[in-house]
């Protein structure tokens, strides 16, 4: 290859596909920040990551071509930036577009002074427009220096005003009637038939599933739960979900989740194995497990690493063309099926329904398999037999074809949320390899990513760890050790949360604001730091960490935590009522302050096999915990038993004497 720059000697594949680039990219640091300011030279920021189909498209147009380099690299201090390794970084100069009344999305390419502030920016734009650009605003700095600092002093106080929280004008209380008159409002957006919101693109948001079924539950809202019933089977038969392989990808194009943006996320994964595994305690709809199995099953083959760590994503694309790997053409289908191939085109609509383009069709179903088994005179177990095998040969076939690239690093952030996924499906299923898995990540994480003090990396590939943990990494691994906790008893994990609690505290925590930083405090960074409060497609660090001091609160009876997630709060209640969808994460801890919430703790040589007959309803309003020996967490303290199994059931620290039936303990805690 004629050129290389930089970008060579990163970890991550994002970078590493830039690195023969004729561009003169280099790694985002304050180092070269400082350089760019000493030369005066204007700094282009450029964001993307692997699995990114538009990133492709303008590497090849613009990255690759000596010419468009030529003009980057005279102009401009180029660097290349994996918004998965520095979300912090893609939030700042994401806000600066926003701000400039542009679309946000990536890849992201922003302008900025040689001080780091931005002053121009966009996302994708063809070879032209994007020289075209670049010469004008070189041309323009040359010139008016003063006007570019001034509009740079101006968005830069934007981008602060929208990074930090204002004060709360207006304090609106927490109650029962503020959830429902937010879920009300959000009801109107439903899609009752397709299920998800109205309207197309659709994505999965399982920070939203999760909340309304747990509020579907406390409510006994009947269109609520109803709804999310919808929404999960239509996700499951559609094209969103791989039906050969099992994973979802990450978004579905059109209103009926049949054609996916084929890339496969582990974020996705991770928390929709949560939420299938907590659909089936509530519902025991078998087309649910099957979910989880399967995409456990996924994860494990395509997204891990032999040291337990989980990779990041699958491209969309493979041999230059989106969902190559996933569709399939009729020819191949009769080859690989033979006789069967009637019933299979009539079970996954190799017809007009599932055509796509250039004569590929994406398997979906459309009815349940008990449907299907009755339509075909099948008894349930010949059909489920039957689907068994066809899937066996069509991952036979696509075994041969050219695969996705592999983002093969490893965040701390999303492996948590594999990880809960993980505790979650154990909880629901008992199956104990899904345990060993969650153990084995959770092995590789304290061991790989968190020193002794209970700082954290964000990021880990080929025995590297790199970047300072940010807050979400933090957050969510907490809340995944405190979930492997209540399945295990193993204290180290609450241990391990305690002590990143502590850190949490000493460095990202804003006393005056009462919120919790994104980055960890530091006066002399480039870019502003933020608070992040808005659930996404992965819930905001700051919902996560009022949840786990809700929950820490409870098992060290530390009434400050309570206080805390309680002021957290304040920030969003005035917003809830119109906006819930962007605030669902906020939702589910309103829902355990406004609603009965417990905690059980089980005491007794036995207390382990106790608690997995009393988990296996559905209780999205339990704290569990148990243990097998004497204990000095608070919850468990002086409650061990050398002669029974006790059960103690409490409420907010006042427990009520302890029983020894399960069934007895079922029942102080049914809802319904």
């Amino acid at each position: 290859m004629p050129h290389t720059n930089a970008l060579i000697n990163a970890t991550s594949p994002y970078l590493l596909q830039h690195a023969h680039n004729p561009v003169n990219w280099q790694v985002w640091s304050e180092e070269l920040i400082a350089q760019a300011r000493t030369e005066n030279k204007l700094i282009l920021v450029s964001i993307g990551y692997a699995a990114c189909h538009w990133c492709h498209v303008m590497e090849h147009e613009s990255f690759e071509d000596e010419k468009v380099a030529g003009v980057m690299n005279e102009n401009f201090v180029c660097i290349k930036v994996d918004r998965e390794e520095r979300p912090d970084v893609d939030h700042y100069y994401m806000s600066a577009v926003q701000l400039l009344g542009q679309q946000g999305g990536w890849p992201l390419n922003v302008i900025a002074l040689p001080d780091g502030r931005p002053i121009w920016g966009g996302t994708y734009f063809p070879k032209e427009s994007w020289v075209e650009n670049l010469k004008t605003i070189a041309a323009f700095y040359k010139g008016k220096q003063d006007k570019a600092e001034e509009f740079a002093t101006q968005l830069q106080q934007g981008i602060h005003q929208v990074s930090l929280m204002p004060e709360v004008e207006t304090e609106v209380a927490y109650s029962k009637e503020l959830l429902q008159h937010g879920v009300d409002g959000w009801k109107t957006h439903f899609d009752y038939e397709e299920g998800g919101r109205a309207g197309a693109p659709k994505f999965p948001m399982p920070v939203n599933i999760d909340f309304l079924l747990y509020y579907g539950f406390m409510n006994s809202d009947k269109a609520v739960l109803e709804f999310v019933e919808t929404t999960l089977l239509k996700m499951a038969r559609g094209g969103i979900y791989d039906q050969v392989g099992g994973g979802f990808a990450r978004y579905s194009v059109d209103e009926k989740w049949k054609v996916p943006h084929f890339e496969k996320m582990l974020y996705d994964n991770g928390q929709l194995i949560s939420v299938y595994s907590k659909a089936y305690q509530h519902s025991k709809n078998e087309e649910f497990k099957t979910v989880v199995y399967e995409t456990i099953a996924f994860v494990e083959r395509e997204l891990m690493d032999e040291s337990g760590a989980f990779y990041s994503s699958l491209d969309a694309d493979s041999e230059g063309e989106e969902g190559k790997f996933y569709v399939w053409r009729k020819d191949e289908l009769l080859e690989v099926l033979g006789e069967e191939y009637d019933l299979f085109a009539d079970y996954y609509n190799v017809n007009g329904k599932g055509f796509w383009e250039h004569n590929n069709y994406i398997l979906l179903r459309d009815i349940s398999n008990e449907e299907f088994a009755e339509k075909h005179g099948l008894s349930l177990h010949e059909l489920q037999i039957k689907v068994g095998k066809w899937k066996y040969a069509l991952m036979k076939t696509r075994k041969e074809r050219v695969r996705p690239g592999l983002d093969d690093k490893t965040l701390t952030s999303w492996n948590a949320l594999m990880l809960k996924g993980l505790a979650d499906a154990y909880k629901a299923f008992g199956n104990i390899e899904f345990l060993n898995l969650a153990v084995k990540n959770a092995g590789f994480i304290e061991k790989k990513l968190l020193k002794e003090n209970g700082q954290l990396y964000h990021s880990w590939k080929n025995d590297i760890t790199s970047i300072d943990g940010f807050l979400e990494d933090y957050a969510l691994l907490m809340d995944a050790f405190l979930a492997l906790f209540e399945v295990t008893g193993d204290e180290n994990w609450l241990a391990l949360t305690d002590k990143m609690t502590e850190y949490v505290f000493a460095h990202f925590y804003d006393a005056e604001k009462q919120l919790f930083y994104f980055n960890r405090y530091n006066a002399a960074a480039v870019i502003t730091n933020h608070f992040q409060k808005e659930d996404n497609v992965i819930p905001a660090a700051n919902s996560v960490m009022a949840n786990i001091l809700h929950r820490l609160y409870l098992i060290h009876g530390k009434p400050e935590y309570l206080e805390t997630a309680k002021k957290m709060l304040q920030y969003i209640t005035p917003h809830f009522a119109n906006y819930p969808m962007a605030y669902a994460n906020w939702g589910t801890l309103l829902l355990k302050l406004t609603a009965p919430y417990f905690e059980v703790a089980v005491c007794g040589f036995n207390s382990r096999l106790q608690l997995k007959k009393l988990q296996k309803g559905f209780f999205p309003h339990v704290l569990w915990a148990f243990t097998e020996k004497e204990s000095e967490v608070p919850l468990l303290k002086d409650r061990f038993s050398h002669t029974a199994d006790l059960i103690y059931v409490c409420k907010n620290g006042t427990c009520e004497l302890p029983v020894e039936e399960v069934e007895a303990a079922a029942k102080k805690i049914r809802i319904q």
